[in-house]
């Protein structure tokens, strides 16, 4: 396995708890970072074994990735969900996933966009990429205050991102189930997890758009 790992509880120390944080908590560095995904098994050990997405994969529907690995372990249950038994570890181009954020319209309105409803509407029209920040959760899965993002995409970026834009794909399903099993007998000192950080760009009207912390 090629993520870089690290006990929970370590990590812990470095994030910050308090306070309504919106920040893109991963593991990346200049070339890659690393977005989750779980399917049913056909789906994903298809992609595994071909490190790319297709067979029963359906580049017309909207597939979500996620960068936060404990947000993609609440939404998927630590993999025990039924069709989200097999956990993917995706290396996706950086320069993929900015192109996807440059293009992204938010997926509900508020007035903090900074424009009318009708021109978020048309604005969700033409795009095809849908950004969402949800409340971030620990590894039992009670909500934090921090929050965390996900990303939808469909149509040519569906098919860009379902080859070209990927660099590796890793079945972490069984890493999975071990961790898990920390989880499950509150044993949080032993858990190992992804070693994320925050993620800020240097573009600043990207980060003012995804309204990212700066501190």
């Amino acid at each position: 396995m090629k993520l870089k790992l690290k006990k929970y509880k370590e990590q812990l120390q470095d994030w910050p708890q308090k306070g309504h944080h919106i920040m893109i908590m991963a593991q990346y560095d200049d070339e890659k970072i690393i977005v989750y995904q779980s399917y049913r098994k056909e789906i994903g050990e298809f992609a595994f074994k071909n490190q790319y997405f297709g067979g029963e994969f359906s580049l017309e529907r909207m597939t979500w990735i996620k960068p936060n690995f404990l947000w993609m372990m609440y939404r998927n249950g630590w993999g025990a969900k039924e069709g989200q038994e097999c956990v993917l570890a995706i290396h996706l181009k950086m320069s993929a996933f900015k192109r996807y954020l440059e293009n992204a319209v938010y997926s509900s309105y508020n007035d903090r966009l900074g424009l009318s409803q009708e021109e978020w509407q048309e604005q969700v029209k033409e795009s095809s990429v849908r950004l969402q920040w949800d409340p971030d959760h620990d590894p039992f899965g009670n909500k934090l205050e921090r929050r965390a993002i996900q990303i939808g995409l469909r149509n040519e970026f569906t098919r860009s991102f379902a080859q070209e834009d990927i660099l590796l794909i890793e079945n972490i399903s069984d890493f999975v189930k071990e961790q898990y099993k920390f989880v499950l007998n509150d044993d949080l000192g032993n858990l190992l997890i992804p070693e994320e950080k925050p993620l800020l760009f240097n573009d600043e009207s990207l980060n003012k758009k995804l309204r990212l912390d700066q501190n």
